[in-house]
């Protein structure tokens, strides 16, 4: 026994622990007292390759009628005192108690009396109420609210039926939240109150922060590449990380294998719902599309017939022209005479069309990333800026005036000044404002990133935001307003680094579903090499192709994107771009998996940026006009 301890230990691992979770027993089965509450703990766990919703009873049942708990008002206790007489009277105590779920909490101290187990000394109370079951077995979850939260697990061969779980402590949302980290969890067209459930294999369902975190890797921290995000903190890392076997004898594969893994754990989750798209009616891919793009109007079409198809006619993809930078005469022309800006939706065209030339990037930035109000004059910024000075410095100081004795007890800051300390010394470094030796552009690098750990301490720092700030400190060659610039831009960014990496996935999607309804051939074929959810784009969406482009490019393709022109989720349809013009040589010469991933990653450093933006511009304009034709068969 004592062999097997540990072993369970490393197997198990809980995800989600709540207590005060209670069932009802069926009154009707033989041995169960009526009125019976059986408290335990619910909880979600890691176990021998399966995930498990698991719920264990305390030692007792809970006894309704020897209660304490708040009143309404949280400042009185109610005790319960009930005689058989009384139990209707106590039930109606009960449900009026329990509908101010947040305002009261059961009383762990109070004792109740011991209940005699009608199976006999033998079975305890305790084994006879417990249950797991398996997240993979469930069909559905349905979520009512009477006052307080109860959740009904329903499986997909239901030969015995769950009890359902009342939260009347709360925790309900908690639950489904982790629930969520492993299923997909979608509500029901017929009842809004139940989800229904779809959920990857093991080797996919793990959740983006520790994709590779198995028995079977070996984790090879030095083969990670920069942009990809790490998190400190815990004595764990969220990272990307590599298996040295595998690495020595395919560095491609490895490289992105974590990656194929996000993608599939995507698609499985999807896949039911998408093997429909092409019998979707022409509404919804109009839909589709519109959410991708927010802001398209998409023309629809019918044609009579018996079974229908819905395709999507592009036509023809108009010839875009590109324009000369913003120059500064020009700039200067949209500013008032107390310094307001004019016609703003002229300029951001101007900007979107042609970009900024170099001397006006450090003023046009500010209003661009939101730091100067658009509408503001020039007294008025410059107040703005003392009042930001003021307050960058003051959140400089908190970190500045950390002692090293008090450093040795902040884990969580000696790990965000490890990490910056780290990604600082290899940014940009053949850029000449961070080349060489004790660069005071190193300096500022690293302080603003200090200083945005005190600004978002949840988020602190993360790997790859560094790429972030490092163009935007070179445009502005000072560092306060480099740093509120970085806020601005990492509000736009702040869901890419988030532990879940919500924005990651939501992008991926988005992609894959963009990519599909508008080269559906090329798509397949993507998909047949197992790269249908373009994991290879990963790197692209994370840092804003960052590493793609040459540093002046950068700055090009970020001021461009910064306008919001033409519509929302326009970086999107540059990874298109890309694709299309890549495509003809993957399809051609049969790229398969292998081949596909170390082609992408090669397009490093040559790719072009104003053909780049030519085309993604010219694919806006050609989804804006598109037909979602519905077809006789």
């Amino acid at each position: 026994a004592a062999a097997s301890g540990p072993r369970r230990r490393r197997c198990n691992k809980v995800i989600f622990e709540h207590e005060g979770v209670f069932i009802h027993p069926n009154t009707e089965e033989e041995g169960t007292e009526p009125d019976l509450l059986v408290s335990g703990s619910l909880r979600i766990l890691e176990k021998d390759a399966e995930v498990l919703v698991d719920f264990r009873p305390l030692e007792d049942p809970v006894d309704p009628s020897n209660m304490l708990c708040a009143g309404q008002d949280s400042s009185s206790v109610v005790e319960w005192a009930q005689c058989p007489k009384e139990k209707h009277q106590s039930h109606q105590l009960l449900e009026t108690q329990q509908s101010y779920e947040t305002e009261w909490d059961m009383l762990n101290a109070v004792s109740f009396r011991k209940r005699s187990s009608a199976r006999g000394e033998g079975e305890s109370e305790r084994s006879r109420w417990a249950f797991s079951v398996s997240v993979s077995d469930l069909r559905s979850i349905t979520v009512k609210d009477e006052g307080w939260t109860f959740v009904i697990l329903q499986q997909k061969e239901p030969s015995t039926s769950l009890p359902a779980l009342h939260f009347h402590q709360g925790g309900s949302r908690e639950f489904l939240d982790n629930l969520r980290r492993f299923a997909l969890l979608t509500e029901s067209p017929e009842d809004e109150t139940c989800l229904e459930v779809s959920t990857p294999n093991r080797a996919l369902s793990q959740s983006f922060e520790n994709l590779l975190d198995d028995n079977s890797f070996g984790l090879i921290h030095k083969h990670l590449p920069d942009s990809f995000p790490r998190r400190t903190g815990s004595g764990s890392y969220w990272t990307f990380a590599f298996c040295l076997q595998k690495f020595r004898r395919d560095p491609y594969v490895a490289t992105f294998g974590g990656l194929s893994k996000v993608t599939n754990y995507i698609y499985d989750a999807l896949r039911g719902a998408e093997e429909q798209q092409q019998q979707r009616p022409p509404e919804e891919v109009a839909d589709l599309l519109g959410e991708v793009i927010p802001g398209l109007e998409i023309n629809q079409q019918e044609e009579p017939g018996f079974e229908v198809i819905t395709r999507i006619d592009l036509g023809m993809r108009p010839q875009v022209t590109r324009r000369e930078p913003l120059s500064a005469d020009r700039w200067s022309k949209h500013l008032d005479m107390e310094g307001r800006v004019q016609d703003v939706d002229q300029l951001k065209h101007e900007v979107f069309k042609g970009g900024l030339c170099h001397a006006v990037r450090k003023e046009l930035w500010k209003f661009l990333l939101g730091y100067f109000p658009w509408s503001s004059t020039s007294e008025e910024r410059r107040c703005l800026q003392r009042v930001k000075i003021d307050e960058y410095f003051r959140m400089k100081l908190q970190w500045k005036s950390v002692s090293e004795e008090q450093e040795r007890r902040n884990s969580r800051l000696r790990d965000f000044r490890s990490l910056i300390e780290k990604d600082v010394d290899r940014t940009d470094r053949t850029n000449w404002f961070y080349e060489g030796l004790n660069n005071p552009g190193l300096t500022l690098l690293h302080d603003i990133l200090m200083t945005y750990c005190m600004y978002d301490f949840d988020l602190g720092y993360v790997q790859g935001m560094s790429d972030l700030l490092s163009p935007i400190l070179y445009v502005m060659e000072n560092e306060v307003d480099a740093f509120w610039c970085f806020v601005s831009f990492m509000d736009q960014m702040h869901q890419n680094f988030e532990e879940q990496m919500q924005g990651m996935k939501t992008q991926l999607i988005q992609l894959s579903t963009l990519l599909r309804l508008l080269d559906l051939t090329f798509w397949n074929y993507l998909e047949s090499q197992e790269s249908g959810y373009l994991y290879f784009c990963f790197r692209w969406l994370l840092i804003r192709f960052k590493r793609e482009l040459s540093f002046q490019d950068v700055l090009r393709l970020w001021e461009v994107m910064w306008t919001g022109l033409p519509c929302q989720n326009f970086h999107l349809l540059i990874c298109c771009s890309i694709l299309d013009s890549e495509k003809q040589k993957i399809m051609e010469e049969n790229f398969g998996f292998n081949e596909i991933l170390k082609h992408i990653n090669e397009l490093s450093m040559k790719l072009n940026i104003e053909e780049i933006l030519q085309k993604a511009e010219g694919l806006f304009h050609q989804i804006r006009s598109c037909k979602v034709c519905v077809c006789a068969l």
